[in-house]
Formats: structure tokens, C-alpha cells, sequence
């Protein structure tokens, strides 16, 4: 027997557009195939980063169109905004230390048993619908959360082809032992979704005498050409979705770790946010209790 999911419900839908607006002005990614260095925003290559080690997600907006997007949302939400104060965000550095661009946090509150993981796959979706992002990350803080991701992915699976034409997608669990994996991740020009627990790539001590203590992840593999895996992830600025934040990164290190994802943003979502940055939807449990999808406060 099949689960059959309503696409109508509209707290829901609200949550989704919450996220998805805050790009409002993005130019849809024109596909292409063939990974190559482009540098130019001209073209069939607006909203898409191509380097030699693969496909990421580009954002064209300035900052200030995104804080004047996220204040519209919040405002039609009726959540109080700081006004003309910047939004949140951790500085994304370059190689050299330089400081190359901001990644902007975004909250969204959602009451227990409402459907938050629905609400965040259905807006990986929709992000890629409306602007052609395809490289997301899902960190989540245990493994019984990764395991409930991975089956929400699974039964929604039919659901969202049917919601989006048949678009393809991969999800896969990251392996330490299977890191070559992080190469189609980043290559790939279909949507990639990554679930990875945030234990798997805490642990960072390049350039230390800890250093071979370090997540596989960050150290040279001669499956990737003596690349660390982290570079492939990288190379695609992903968007990453926290799935609980003041579970997962709740210490430096964690928001070290996340930083060094070099993240496009991070989309947090939560029913008990310790720090809700740039909260743009909020389903708590008095809202819940009127839409009666929760039988108690």
C-alpha cells in the first residue's frame, strides 16, 4: 500500500514559498552538460558556477536584494523584522583569506508532527523548478534522524516525480569509505541530495600534529587524484538544510565544519530554534493547534 501525500496543504505550501521567495529575482540556470570554467555572467551560464571539479550552484542577487526579499517574507508573515539591520550570516573566506561573499542564514519554525522534513525536500524542488539549484546538503545531528530523512526521501519518492514532471534527482547517504561518490555529487547535472550526520565531518585538523585525526573527509585520497573530498563538495556551493540547528551546530566546530562546506546559505529548520536567524515562517504550536494539526499545546 501506498502513501498517498496532499500537495494542497497550505501551511505548507507557505513554508515552501517562505524559502523559495527569498531568490525572487534569480535568473533560472540554463542547462548544459560539459564541466568547464566559465566566468563570465553572460549567457547560458548565468546562475551556474562550472569549475574543473564540477557544477555548482550560483547566486546572481545582491545582498541587498536578498534582504529586501527576506523582509517581504517576513512581513507577510507577520514576524517582526530588524529593518534596515543585515541579515545574518557566517563570511565565506577564500584560499588566500580573503573574504569572498556572505553565506546568509534562513530559520523556518515548524511545530513537531507537521510535515517539516516534507516541506524541506518539496522546497528542494521548487528551488530548482524556479532557479535550476541542484546541489543540496541535509545534516542532520544523529543517526536516527539521518535514517528518518532517508525514508521520508524514499516514500515521497514517486510523489515529487509526479509533482515535478518526472524530474530526475539522486539522494545517497555520505560514506567515509565511498567517498568517491563526491565527484558524481559535484559533476552531476541532475539534482543531488546529500544526507550526512554532522559527526562524519566535525572533526577538522588540517595543518595541526592532530592532522591525521581529521574526517576523512578533509583528508588527500588517491581515488579523487590526491584531492581532499571536501574540495568536491566545495566546488558546488551547496545549499544546506539543517535539519534541527540547535542540535547540529550548537559549537564552533560544527559551524566550522558547516562553513567549511562553503554553503550558499543554510535553510534551518526546527520546531525548538535556540538562535532562529532571519526567521521568515513560523508554525508554532498555538497555529498548529488552530489548524488542528496537532491535537494539543
Amino acid at each position: 500500500m501506498k502513501i498517498q501525500f496532499d500537495p494542497k496543504q497550505q501551511y505548507q505550501l507557505d513554508a515552501v514559498s517562505a524559502v523559495v521567495d527569498i531568490f525572487d529575482g534569480q535568473p533560472l540556470e540554463q542547462p548544459e552538460f560539459s564541466v568547464i570554467h566559465q566566468e563570465e555572467d553572460t549567457g547560458l551560464f548565468r546562475g551556474q558556477l562550472r569549475t574543473e571539479l564540477g557544477v555548482g550552484n550560483r547566486l546572481t542577487l545582491s545582498d541587498d536584494q536578498l534582504k529586501s526579499n527576506v523582509r517581504a517574507i517576513q512581513d507577510r508573515n507577520d514576524i517582526e523584522n530588524p529593518g534596515e539591520t543585515a541579515l545574518e550570516s557566517w563570511p565565506i573566506m577564500g584560499s588566500e583569506g580573503e573574504f569572498v561573499r556572505h553565506a546568509f542564514h534562513y530559520s523556518v519554525e515548524m511545530e513537531t508532527g507537521t510535515g517539516k522534513t516534507y516541506v524541506y525536500l518539496r522546497t528542494i524542488f521548487e528551488l530548482s523548478r524556479r532557479y535550476g539549484f541542484k546541489k543540496f546538503i541535509i545534516v542532520v545531528p544523529s543517526v536516527a534522524i539521518r535514517e528518518g530523512v532517508l525514508k521520508n526521501i524514499e516514500i515521497t519518492r514517486e510523489h515529487f516525480r509526479a509533482l515535478y514532471n518526472n524530474i530526475e534527482f539522486e539522494s545517497f547517504v555520505y560514506d567515509a569509505k565511498r567517498v568517491s561518490k563526491l565527484r558524481q555529487f559535484a559533476t552531476s547535472n541532475t539534482i543531488q541530495i546529500l544526507v550526512i550526520n554532522i559527526d562524519a565531518f566535525r572533526k577538522n585538523f588540517i595543518g595541526t600534529e592532530d592532522e591525521k585525526k581529521s574526517n576523512v573527509m578533509y583528508q588527500e585520497r588517491d581515488g579523487l587524484s590526491g584531492r581532499r573530498p571536501i574540495e568536491f563538495v566545495q566546488a558546488t556551493n551547496p545549499i544546506v538544510i539543517i535539519d534541527e540547528p540547535q542540535s547540529v551546530d550548537s559549537t564552533d566546530r560544527s559551524q566550522e565544519a558547516i562553513k567549511a562546506l562553503n554553503p550558499l546559505c543554510t535553510l534551518r529548520y526546527s520546531a525548538t530554534h535556540k538562535n532562529p536567524y532571519n526567521l521568515i515562517y513560523r508554525l508554532d504550536p498555538i497555529k498548529a493547534f488552530e489548524l488542528r494539526l496537532v491535537k494539543q499545546i
